[in-house]
């Protein structure tokens, strides 16, 4: 039997707000890419989204894993979340996929056709990670989560959230790992919008089922 007690409510994945990268793709080439800090469209995308899963949240306690990225913890913090009913763990696991120390435009541009011809899944960038890399992180990840769960269900029972700040293909794959989505799904699926939410909801069986699907591009 399913014990739906050791599962949280909700688990919500948000990608991080607008950043320098988003809208300055140059910045590549003297800024590491975990280094880059939300523009000030970005802070305000995180600030509403904040208002909106404050407003979800109510009362219910939290457990945020965040990407240690710049951009990640900035959207975080600008979440506004009740540090009382708030617990923050740092996890590299949710990182960006790994493109490899600083870039080269005219590089970064012969990759990404190269990857949009070859599937984002199994491309790897010369210095950096494939999708399926990420995808095994990720995989690493659930493992620790699933623990967390079953850690704290006494302690918090079950109408508790659990939240992951991280980035578009992360959460992407997170879901393709967690709904057992294949790999041709998962090609046809976007990322979302910078700040936009994805949410696990619990249902009375134990299982999940994600609250609207990622947008198909093809």
């Amino acid at each position: 039997m399913i014990d739906i007690s050791a599962r949280p409510k909700r688990i919500v994945l948000v990608r991080h707000g607008e950043s320098q990268g988003n809208v300055d793709p140059g910045i590549y080439e003297k800024v590491p890419d975990h280094a880059l800090a939300l523009t000030e469209r970005g802070r305000a995308q995180s600030e509403k989204t904040g208002a909106e899963l404050r407003a979800l949240f109510g009362a219910e306690h939290v457990t945020a894993f965040v990407s240690p990225y710049r951009r990640t913890r900035e959207t975080f913090r600008h979440l506004g979340l009740d540090p009382a009913s708030t617990r923050v763990k740092e996890e590299p696991r949710l990182r960006e996929q790994d493109w490899g120390n600083l870039q080269e435009m005219g590089d970064m541009d012969q990759q990404r056709a190269a990857r949009d011809a070859y599937g984002h899944f199994y491309y790897r960038f010369a210095h950096g990670e494939s999708g399926a890399d990420v995808y095994d992180r990720v995989g690493a990840f659930l493992e620790t989560m699933h623990r967390d769960f079953a850690r704290h269900a006494e302690q918090y029972g079950p109408d508790r959230n659990v939240l992951l700040v991280t980035h578009g293909l992360t959460m992407r794959l997170f879901c393709m790992r967690w709904f057992h989505w294949s790999v041709e799904e998962f090609e046809c699926l976007s990322n979302p919008s910078n700040a936009e939410t994805r949410i696990l909801l619990r249902g009375d069986d134990g299982r999940y089922r994600l609250d609207r699907p990622f947008v198909r591009w093809k």
